[in-house]
Order: structure tokens, then C-alpha cells, then sequence
């Protein structure tokens, strides 16, 4: 498809206004002193999760920062042209505006979509001493958005309205630029097609895809999340947040991809608002003795707060991926705070909010918000 048969929107509203935030481009504006990893196409994988017989990029110690650039596939993917270039350019984005690593990416024969996801992801990175049953803790420091703009698109007949939106039957692609209002960035679109950028929101960006390796050489389709993590679309994940995983591999070969700069629970129409992000994450392994102690038997992704404990739920079927996030919390509670079966089941019924992370994925996702502040003066055997 050209980039001619897509429906594309945005572009008509005018010259879009800009951020003034500095393009980073490829190994420039990088923090001294710590490990870096572009996003070139020897470091990613395109539409692919890395495999436990893949070769690491990139090798740290637990505990250490590492910076690392994500790319977003909105802009580059087949039914939007393939040419970034060209894609943006109709939107009013300048040439020194548009990444080089993106259309270098671009320019690489396409995988087939009937084959593989859309997703651009970064590793694998191998960290030193993680063993299976071990936990790897990737926390999130730093989020910088590379450019001022993003993409959200309906395509393929997917999302949560499948065979009624997009009407068209082709891909519905909507820029985004990024905008300062009063001291905050903001997400800008258009409330009519055609009219001016009237609808606002703020950016809160965080990494779609972040996860490890299964064991075995067959590399997972980007597109399901599973117990090692990969597409959980958890927008939990923001700068002071971190993810617990449960190691497959030796070494944990992790690896990050999808970069959102926002997204409502759900991701209703497919996407969130896709754009290229640089991210500061510190991979820590915790052996597996202490995982058990201080959250029992974790058998898929876990996400941690500055409020909440955040255990997951993934499954095909919605119903049962929402049972399998409440027993998990359930269980959690018991190991962690001590809770009887029945007085866990009850408070979460009565103080936690079960969260639908998307539908859109093949494999669906809820996510519990435990307040940890509720629980602080509650004791198990241990803690």
C-alpha cells in the first residue's frame, strides 16, 4: 500500500507547533559515563522478541544505568509508506527533525505482516549473574521523548472494534505533535478532520514492550505479552516505576521496544501514542531465594510503583486473564503481608481497582493497584 491509499490526519490543521526539544539523534546529548545502546540495526530486532539462543548486544552488571534509544515502527511500517522521510515531511516535519536511525531501519526489507508485529525492539542485553528463577528488576529513570511528535493509527481491521473501525478498511494514521502549555507538555489532534489541534493531554511515556527471554531458539511474534513480559502496554511504567520479570536464561537477555509518550488504558484503537523515546533503565537481578520471600512464586510480569504493587493477569480471554491477575494478588498478599485467603479476596474487592492494560494485543492484560500505604502497618511472619 502507498502511502497515498492510507488515510492520514493532521496534516491539513497547518503547520503543526512544536516543542522546542532537542532531536537525539544516534549517540548525541548522552549523559557521560554510562553504557550506551543505539538503536541500529545490528542492536534490534523488527517485529521479533529476542530468543534464548540469541547473542547479546550489550552485557551489564546487576545494578548498573544503562541509556538505551527506542524507536517507534509508527512512520515506518508498509501500509504508511515505509519512508519515514516522505510520512513525515507530510505532516510538517522538518528533515532535521526525522531520526536517521528511523530510516535507515526503513529502508530494511519488511518482514511480512501476516508473519511477524510492527514492533522496533532493542537488545538483547545480557545481565551478569541472572539465573532462572531469579527476578530481573528493570527500573525506569529516565524517559526523553527523541522527537516532538507521535502517531497513533487504527489499522487491520484490529482493535477493540474489529470489522466497524477503521471504515475505511485501511490504516487511519493521527499526528500528534507535542506541544508546551502553561509549563507542561501536552499531545495535540485535531477534534474534526481538518480543524484545529483542540484536543490536549498530557504526555506520561513509557515503554511498551520491556521484557526477557524465553528459553529456545524460536524468536515470540512482538505482538502477544506473555510471562516473560514483551508487549504488556502497562502505562504504569513511567519514570520511578520498575517491572519485575521472572529470568528464563541465563543472563536474561532483556530487551525494550514500543516507546509510547501516552496511552488510556486499553489501547482501544491498536495503538497508543507511538513515538521514539531514550531510556536510562537499571537492570538488577534478584536471586531467586530472596524473589520468593518477598513475593512468592511470581509466574509472569510485576509492576512496582511509588504507590502501588502491581501484579498481572494475561490470558486470550479477558475473564480469565482478570482470575489469573486476582489470584496473583491474592497470593501476593499472603506472602508478602501475611493476608488470610478470605481477607485478601475481600480487600481487594473493596480498595483495589483492577485495570484492563490493553485488548488489543491477541493475548489481553489486566493489572491490580495494591496501595501499598494500606498495608503498612500490617505484619506477616517476616516483614
Amino acid at each position: 500500500m502507498s502511502i497515498a491509499d492510507d488515510n492520514h490526519y493532521g496534516a491539513a490543521a497547518g503547520a503543526p507547533a512544536f516543542a522546542d526539544l532537542p532531536i537525539l539523534k544516534p549517540g548525541e546529548r548522552l549523559p557521560d559515563g554510562l553504557r550506551y545502546v543505539p538503536s541500529r540495526l545490528d542492536t534490534t530486532l523488527w517485529g521479533r522478541l529476542p530468543s534464548g539462543a540469541d547473542a547479546p548486544i550489550a552485557t551489564v552488571v546487576s545494578g548498573e544505568r544503562i541509556v538505551i534509544d527506542t524507536l517507534s515502527h509508527e512512520g515506518i511500517l508498509p501500509d504508511q509508506g515505509q519512508d519515514p522521510a516522505r510520512f513525515f515531511a507530510a505532516h510538517g516535519v522538518a528533515p532535521d527533525q526525522i531520526l536517521a536511525d528511523a530510516i535507515a531501519l526503513a529502508a530494511r526489507p519488511r518482514h511480512d505482516d501476516a508473519v511477524d508485529g510492527p514492533h522496533v525492539v532493542t537488545g538483547p542485553i545480557r545481565v551478569e549473574g541472572a539465573r532462572p528463577g531469579d527476578l530481573l528488576r528493570i527500573t525506569v529513570e529516565r524517559l526523553q521523548p527523541r522527537v516532538p511528535y507521535g502517531v497513533i493509527s487504527s489499522r487491520h481491521g484490529k482493535g477493540a472494534l474489529p470489522g466497524v473501525l477503521p471504515r475505511s478498511g485501511t490504516t487511519v494514521s493521527v499526528f500528534t505533535p507535542i506541544e508546551e502549555r502553561e509549563g507542561e507538555l501536552v499531545c495535540t489532534l485535531p477534534a474534526r478532520e481538518g480543524g484545529p489541534r483542540d484536543v490536549a493531554f498530557p504526555i506520561a511515556p513509557f515503554l511498551g514492550i520491556m521484557g526477557v527471554a524465553p528459553a529456545g531458539d524460536q524468536r515470540p511474534h512482538s505482538v502477544p505479552p506473555a510471562e516473560y513480559g514483551g508487549n504488556i502496554d502497562i502505562k504504569l511504567l513511567t519514570e520511578g516505576a520498575s517491572l519485575y520479570l521472572p529470568v528464563q536464561v541465563d543472563g536474561a537477555l532483556a530487551y525494550v521496544g514500543d516507546p509510547h509518550f501516552a496511552q488510556g488504558d486499553g489501547e482501544v484503537a491498536l495503538t497508543a501514542v507511538e513515538g521514539s523515546l531514550r531510556a536510562t533503565l537499571v537492570f538488577e537481578v534478584i536471586p531467586a531465594a530472596r524473589a520468593r520471600e518477598e513475593f512468592g512464586a511470581i509466574r509472569g510480569p510485576l509492576v512496582r510503583t511509588p504507590d502501588y504493587l502491581v501484579p498481572t493477569g494475561l490470558d486470550p480471554d479477558l475473564g480469565e486473564a482478570m482470575r489469573k491477575c486476582v489470584s496473583a494478588a491474592i497470593e501476593l498478599l499472603a506472602v508478602r503481608w501475611g493476608m488470610d485467603e478470605h481477607l485478601a479476596y475481600a480487600y481487594l474487592s473493596a480498595a483495589t481497582d483492577f485495570d484492563i492494560s490493553q485488548v488489543v494485543d491477541v493475548t489481553t492484560g489486566v493489572h491490580a493497584r495494591i496501595r501499598e500505604s494500606d498495608l503498612a502497618e500490617v505484619r506477616s511472619g517476616r516483614f
